[in-house]
């Protein structure tokens, strides 16, 4: 008993407390309440008197475009923590200039509704210092809801546009309460917009309006004549406000009459959403699940109710209406998400496929021209129909829908009641008046029949004239191919339209051609479009088409097998069309799967190709039609059918039911290869190279040195036209990773003899990629010639001679020589010089001997190889038949051969001419002679004029002279590797070599050493006795000019010149020399003759013979040196260009002008990649 004494008093204090707690709340709420309402008033007397300050004191205020910017950019942002300290500002500055400007951050200010209140006191300061601001004001923020005539909105976003009325709308009440606004009519406008009927068409501008409205009711209830709830007290304030008694009356009959349509609209959603759920709930208990598409409208249309749900009840509750009563929807089954739904045991879900296969079918199918809004109704027949039909809906339609109608009853209740009170005062006047009126309307009914008749003979007249033109268009049918064509071709026909010509059109229309197939799905469309109007013409063409086939089928002969399968095709496309029903074409299928045997067969597999998949994907037919499916299988595993049957069924069983495949599984790549994938197969292109390259070169190498080869060498999968970037990046890459390149280039000949050794049709693409990939290599100098002359012979030979020659190299395949053109087309104009010229010609022969033995060429190989000829070779030989080419072969390698046995003996010959006519031609010019001589001498190949002791110089003399001439004859060669002679840029070739790393003390060791070598060695030759040579001593100059004799000419021997008398011819016995003498001061050259077999003339000759010797000898070095340098080192030398920062640490040049770093250049000096607006630098050669 204490116990729950205890309890009660504990509860009975708590309740003491609550009821308390909320009595203070209440006090305090109505406490704030006056508060606001005395601060309202304050402000509503100081604007309604506002006292202004004068010019002179606003001109003491701070007018600067600075600080009055700063402090109107600040009206942007109005809250209440920063409301003081802008209010402040703004006393301080002066805005007279600046008026516009601060209404325009005003109604761009995005407002809560915490900060109304602030902005209506900053609002109220402005207003009482100038007087231009409110007008301003209204304007601008009247413009929220009246963008004005350029339709512009404040945000595109329509919930920002919406929060934005919403806030505008309460500042302007406020504004109002407060005096600033003092015009009411502004919210009559407003309103009369907000409701008016033309919005209800669009559901979120309908919710918005409804927010609206219950937001202004609510702050503003005067407007409409409620009070305040538990605040009657102080409604003395909103009596001072001037609203009159009209605008009440008509805000609230417009939110009243708004309420009432929302209301409806609310009544037809709830009876759209109760309809859909019934739907669904069918749909759910035949199928266990819903559609996708069924799912997302029904969840859009629920979501939209509820919205407009909410927006009317706080409508209702605002202007105190009961909210609309909705009627029970208790016998609907409610769908979400089908998730709660579980499907029958045993049965998999099934998921329905979309009908058709593309939108241009679909569109074809269901997308049909209205014919009503291109032909008169008239034309159509259905003129007489919408009359009657309009009197149908005259009658119906209630007197409160339509104004006119009103009227019209208004008018004729008057009558009756006028009639009724005549009829009491006297019966027999009225009799008289109506068989008056009889008699009227019997004269109407003749005048009517008359009239009929006339229309019906000038129709008689028209149809007559009509007949010819409808022969031409049934003419035009067969040529109706198009969509555009038949939809033409039926708006022509409706306006040729009568039952006769209907019938005609039927009749023309079965009687299409039995092999045109192609025109069934055309005229199906025809008469899909006119069974909109005409409901007969697809009518009697299926009546005909049904008693067709049961003719055909009931005959079972096996002749007219196209006019059969004609007539099924036809049905299919009917029913494709919606035209033929579904139970006509399963009757037709069932018929052939009776009699399952013969035509039978094809009948019922055409059957299913035209119209079987879209009966099967059709969500009425699809069980059905699987059944069937199944029926046709069973049938064609139990009877014996041969394979053309077999495999018409199972075509026509997938098409319809297509055999269900796993899902693809996509590769999973790591992130570095997916970016590396995009790198070179998507950003790729001529502008972004060198970014795409700077990438790769930040990429781990270690990681991604392999993948990065693996795409590489797959050039087919990007463009065609961006192969040469690849090979770009290739050498850009070359020049900081070494071994990439060459793996590179292992990898694509290793691609290219696979593809060879494979030979498979899918790898054709790849191959030819490859092909161009190699090219490019030799472009930017990755390989030499020869490796791209072994890849063409290696194409040519690879294969041949063996017993899969058949097999790797057809007789009919000509993909090969696509290979050589490809490559050719890449890389081949730079063989145009030297001994790459003379290979490519050879290999040209060969290659002719390949298109002959591969007989007749399809054009476009015949074609392509023209143009390859027209541009290597244009003045090549063409020839027709091998033993020509054997011919010419033989002879090419004969004249090689030839060629290079000649070439020393005409070297040597020409020497030995050089040699003697040397004293001829130093006899003649004296000294000018040997200086001229001198100056020549790299050209004319010529002795050395000065000698030495021992000989030595006159051999490095002999070596510079004989690299120099052959530096000019192999300029050719060098120019097919890139080098332009006389090139304004500054080339130089530098072979770059790895940096070696080397010992300070070893280096100042062996520097130290050669020092002291070389100081022994000088030593050692002072003390050495010099002695005066008797031999090889030059010529004076005074001797040479003062001779005058032409053949007299210098000779290695300085103290002799030997000239055998009488020539080479007679071969003389003597032999003239000149002896050197002094006679006092001057020196003096006295002829002698000594016979030849003297000792000083042999000795002589042969130390000529020898020197002689050794120059052939160095000649032919040189000459070899240049020749595989050319073929081998060439390639390989510029291929390791200098790709460091200079040349101070790669090694000595080259040759003069050659590849540079990055800004180098590429083969063939108008080959040049431009890329946005400029040269991109690429590695290559010139041609």
């Amino acid at each position: 008993m204490e116990n729950s004494r205890s309890e009660n008093l504990t509860d009975t204090k708590k309740d003491d407390e609550a009821r308390q707690n909320k009595q203070e709340d209440e006090e305090a709420r109505i406490e704030e309440y006056k508060r606001l309402i005395d601060q309202k008033t304050a402000l509503r007397r100081s604007n309604q008197n506002p006292e202004r300050p004068d010019v002179n004191y606003l001109r003491t205020l701070d007018s600067s475009i600075k600080r009055n910017t700063t402090v109107i950019k600040k009206l942007k942002t109005i809250n209440d923590e920063q409301k003081d300290g802008l209010m402040d500002e703004l006393k301080s500055v002066n805005l007279s200039k600046f008026v516009s400007e601060a209404v325009s951050y005003i109604c761009e200010a995005k407002l809560r509704s915490a900060d109304i209140q602030a902005a209506v006191q900053v609002c109220s300061l402005l207003h009482q210092r100038y007087k231009d601001f409110s007008p301003c004001l209204i304007q601008g923020l009247l413009k929220v809801f009246f963008p004005g005539k350029s339709g512009e909105d404040l945000d595109p976003d329509k919930n920002s546009r919406a929060m934005k009325k919403r806030s505008t709308m309460k500042l302007l009440v406020e504004l109002y309460f407060v005096g600033i606004v003092e015009d009411a009519s502004i919210f009559v406008n407003i309103i009369k917009d907000l409701t008016s009927l033309e919005h209800l068409k669009d559901r979120e501008v309908t919710q918005t309006n409804l927010s609206l409205l219950s937001s202004f009711v609510r702050q503003g209830r005067l407007f409409i004549g409620l009070q305040s709830h538990g605040h009657e007290s102080n409604d003395e304030f909103f009596k001072d406000l001037n609203v009159t008694a009209d605008q009440k009356k008509f805000f609230k009959k417009v939110l009243n009459s708004y309420y009432d349509a929302v209301s409806e609209l609310l009544q037809s959603e709830n009876a759209s959403l109760r309809l859909m759920e019934a739907e669904n709930a069918k749909v759910l208990s035949a199928k266990g699940e819903l559609s996708d598409e069924n799912t997302a409208s029904y969840e859009k249309l629920r979501k939209s109710f509820d919205q407009l749900l909410r927006g009317v009840s706080s409508l209702a509750e605002a202007i105190d209406l009961q909210p609309p009563v909705l009627p029970d929807d208790g016998n609907t089954t409610r769908v979400t998400t089908g998730t709660d739904v579980t499907p029958s045991p045993g049965k998999e879900p099934s998921i329905l496929e979309p009908i058709w296969d593309d939108d241009d079918t679909k569109t074809f199918y269901e997308s049909l021209p209205d014919l009503r809004a291109f032909v008169p109704a008239v034309l159509l027949g259905e003129a007489e129909q919408k009359v009657n039909e309009q009197h149908a809906k005259g009658r119906e339609q209630s007197s409160e829908s339509i104004a006119e109608q009103v009227t019209e009853v208004h008018d004729i209740a008057q009558t009756s009641a006028e009639d009724q009170l005549e009829g009491k005062a006297d019966d027999v006047p009225k009799d008289r008046e109506d068989k008056e009126k009889d008699k009227g309307k019997d004269a109407e009914k003749s005048k009517e029949k008359d009239l009929d008749r006339k229309t019906e003979k000038d129709k008689e007249k028209v149809r007559a004239l009509d007949g010819g033109n409808l022969d031409n268009l049934l003419q035009r049918l067969p040529g109706c191919v198009s969509r555009d064509l038949i939809d033409q071709l039926t708006v022509e026909f409706c306006y040729l339209n009568s039952k006769a010509s209907r019938k005609k059109l039927a009749r023309a229309l079965f009687s299409v051609p039995r092999t045109s197939l192609e025109l069934l799905p055309y005229y199906s469309r025809l008469v899909a479009t006119l069974s909109s109007c005409m409901k007969d013409v697809p009518s009697m063409l299926l009546a005909m088409l049904e008693e067709e086939f049961n003719f055909l089928i009931n005959k079972k002969d096996q002749i007219n097998i196209e006019t059969k399968i004609k007539n099924i095709r036809f049905i299919g496309e009917l029913c494709k069309f919606k035209i033929a029903p579904a139970a006509l074409v399963f009757s037709c299928l069932k018929a052939c799967l009776d009699d399952f045997s013969h035509h039978n067969i094809d009948v019922a597999c055409n059957l299913l190709e035209t119209c079987g998949r879209f009966l099967y994907r059709s969500p009425e037919t699809t069980i059905r039609m699987a059944n069937m499916l199944e029926i046709l299988m069973r049938l064609k595993n139990v009877k014996n059918l041969d394979p053309r049957h077999s495999t018409l069924v199972e075509n026509a069983y997938y098409l319809c039911k297509p055999p269900e495949r796993s899902a693809r599984v996509s590769k999973v790549r790591p992130p570095l290869y997916q970016y590396i994938r995009k790198l070179l197969f998507s950003d790729l292109d001529k502008s972004s190279v060198e970014h795409v390259l700077r990438q790769l070169r930040k990429l781990p190498w270690v990681e991604c040195q392999q993948y990065l080869l693996k795409c590489f060498l797959k050039v087919h999968k990007g463009k065609y036209s961006q192969v040469h970037l690849i090979a770009l990046l290739t050498a850009g890459l070359s020049r900081y990773h070494d071994d990439f390149a060459v793996a590179v280039v292992d990898e694509v000949l290793e691609e290219i003899r696979v593809g060879l050794e494979l030979n498979d049709y899918a790898m054709q693409q790849r191959r030819l990629a490859h092909m161009r990939f190699l090219g490019e290599l030799y472009s930017y100098k990755h390989i030499d010639s020869s490796v791209v002359f072994e890849t063409l012979y290696l194409i040519i030979v690879f294969g041949h001679g063996t017993n899969e020659q058949d097999v790797l190299d057809p007789p009919e395949d000509c993909f090969r020589i696509r290979l050589i053109i490809t490559l050719l087309q890449t890389c081949g104009h730079y063989f145009t010089r030297g001994s790459s010229k003379r290979k490519l010609d050879k290999f040209l022969l060969h290659f002719q001997r390949y298109i002959i033995m591969k007989g007749p060429l399809p054009l476009d190989i015949e074609f392509d190889i023209q143009d390859l000829f027209a541009d290597l070779r244009p003045n090549m030989t063409r020839y027709s038949s091998i033993d020509e080419l054997n011919s010419a072969l033989a002879e090419l390698e004969e004249h090689e051969r030839a060629a290079s046995v000649e070439k020393p003996e005409s070297e040597r010959h020409s020497d030995n001419e050089s040699q003697k006519k040397q004293p001829r031609d130093a006899a003649s010019n004296g000294a000018q002679g040997n200086g001229k001589d001198h100056g020549e001498g790299a050209d004319s190949e010529s002795y050395s004029d000065g000698g030495s002791i021992d000989g030595r110089e006159d051999e490095e003399d002999l070596l510079s002279e004989e690299k120099s001439n052959d530096a000019s004859e192999n300029e050719g060669d060098d120019e097919d590797d890139g080098m332009p002679v006389g090139s304004d840029e500054d080339e130089g070739v530098e072979v770059r070599q790895k940096v070696v790393q080397i010992d300070l003390k070893e280096q100042e060791d062996f520097d130290r050493e050669l020092k002291a070598l070389l100081h022994e060695s000088l030593e050692s030759r002072k003390s050495e006795v010099r002695s005066r040579s008797t031999l090889n001593m030059k010529v004076p100059m005074n001797v040479l000019e003062s001779s005058k004799d032409p053949r007299a000419t210098e000779s290695e021997s300085g103290e002799e010149t030997v000239d055998e008398e009488g020539g080479n011819a007679g071969g003389g016995s003597k032999v003239r020399v000149k002896v050197l003498m002094k006679k006092g001061h001057k020196q003096q050259t006295r002829q002698m003759f000594i016979p030849s077999d003297s000792a000083l003339v042999q000795s002589t000759k042969q130390q000529e013979a020898a020197e002689l010797e050794e120059k052939q000898n160095i000649k032919r070095r040189i000459l070899e040196y240049n020749e595989r340098e050319e073929e081998e080192m060439n390639g390989g030398s510029s291929q390791m260009g200098n790709w460091g920062q200079g040349g101070s640490n790669t090694g000595s040049s080259i040759r003069s002008g050659g590849r540079g770093n990055w800004d180098g250049w590429i083969r063939g000096g108008a080959r040049r990649h431009h890329a946005a607006g400029g040269f991109y630098q690429g590695y290559g050669r010139r041609r």
